[in-house]
């Protein structure tokens, strides 16, 4: 699942292609993807003549900010990820005239928006997990969903006193990716940050010392920057929205390398079951006491 760099990436790439375009029509061919309205006609025809005025992120959530004060809400899930440019329909299957967006990771394409300077916003989505809502403004910021967030890791306001605050009982991995929490982190980034600050996936939270605490929070902060600057992971199905792989997979230091030589250490990585996720740490650097 795209996690706060890969999304933060999208954000900022549609920045410069989408912003003051309207939304002129919409294509699905799975019409359960939109979850609000559930009608496809009324979204629809709720969204046509619509303006982006502004995107931005809330956790792993993509929100274009529309005239009106409404707000299109998309969630990539797990095998989502959004594209830009133009595409045509050939007996069945759209293809791009740009051909990395040809790419098979990038050809399940089941929603596209149409604007009016003739571009696309595409989504492939190999899983069709993918959660696409319109909302009134205030009825958005209101949602259960929207109030029970946490904090996010990358503003200025979230110190080290926010971050020990919201942090609960159980495995610390376990709670670096609740996003009651703390928004944003997944498998990968928890795994690097625990690496980074020397800390078994396992260990309790709530029992961990100041010194690990502080850790841990400052290698938060500077793998996900490290991650948004390399524009994300793709060793799976994340692409940017030209269609491209981010640039972190080569540089991880831990995730999904199960068997290869810690870079600090020279141990074998190993990988465990956290509550059906995988935790990959090394042995020797992030000892469970």
């Amino acid at each position: 699942m795209p996690e706060l760099p890969e999304v933060e990436t999208t954000i900022n790439g549609l920045k410069n292609k989408v912003l003051n375009r309207t939304f002129v029509n919409v294509w699905t061919d799975i019409r359960k993807i939109i979850k609000r309205p559930i009608s496809f006609n009324l979204f629809l025809k709720e969204l046509k003549g619509r303006r982006i005025k502004g995107i931005r992120r809330r956790g792993k959530n993509i929100i274009f900010e529309l005239s009106d004060n409404y707000s299109l809400l998309i969630h990539q899930k797990l095998t989502g990820h959004l594209l830009y440019g133009i595409w045509e329909n050939r007996k069945g299957r759209w293809l791009a005239e740009d051909s990395r967006l040809n790419e098979k990771v990038n050809s399940y394409i089941h929603l596209i928006f149409f604007l009016d300077n003739k571009k696309m916003i595409a989504l492939s989505d190999l899983r069709k997990f993918a959660k696409v809502q319109l909302w009134k403004n205030n009825e958005l910021a209101d949602s259960k969903e929207f109030k029970s967030l946490g904090p996010e890791p990358l503003d200025k306001d979230f110190n080290f006193n926010v971050f020990k605050k919201r942090l609960r009982k159980g495995a610390i991995k376990e709670v670096l990716m609740d996003q009651k929490v703390i928004v944003g982190i997944g498998n990968i980034y928890s795994d690097e940050i625990l690496w980074e600050a020397r800390v078994h996936p396992l260990r309790d939270a709530s029992k961990l010392t100041q010194e690990e605490l502080k850790r841990i929070y400052l290698s938060l902060k500077k793998i996900l920057k490290k991650a948004v600057k390399a524009k994300g992971t793709s060793i799976s199905d994340y692409r940017t929205i030209t269609g491209d792989e981010g640039g972190f997979g080569p540089i991880r230091k831990v995730y999904q390398r199960t068997n290869k030589k810690c870079f600090y250490c020279g141990a074998a990585i190993e990988r465990i079951k956290i509550k059906n996720r995988s935790a990959h740490f090394c042995p020797n650097c992030q000892k469970l006491l």
